[in-house]
């Protein structure tokens, strides 16, 4: 985890993403989900047995610069991750998660849910 750490660290806002080219399928991707307003697939870096993100095609940088008109687009991540999860089995639970900034662990700044399952997940996290 501490690889992520450094890369958080790192990471500075602006330009393309990796995000960007899953979504124009410049970069190939396990998918689960597509629609108009986002796409979900798996992560390269699981950290968990079920690890996907649910990432909005609208390039939102942070979560802080989200605004009020993309809350129906961010409550739809939830739905999907929702969905996604119990396609994949998940019946015993999991956890969602958004790192915001550098301290948040945000690696990539495009906003993108983490969904986690599969085993039972510490707390606190991080």
């Amino acid at each position: 985890m501490a690889d992520e750490i450094r890369k958080a660290q790192a990471a500075r806002p602006g330009g393309e993403t990796i995000f960007g080219k899953i979504i124009r399928k410049e970069i190939a991707a396990k998918i689960i989900f597509e629609d108009e307003q986002c796409l979900a697939f798996h992560d390269i870096s699981p950290q968990a047995p079920t690890h996907f993100l649910v990432v909005p095609k609208k390039p939102i940088v942070q979560l802080s610069e989200a605004e009020d008109s993309d809350e129906s687009l961010l409550g739809h991540l939830m739905i999907v991750g929702k969905k996604c999860a119990a396609e994949l089995g998940l019946t015993k639970g999991y956890r969602m998660v958004v790192n915001e900034g550098p301290d948040g662990g945000q690696s990539v700044y495009h906003v993108h849910l983490h969904v986690l399952g599969g085993r039972q997940l510490g707390w606190p996290p991080g």
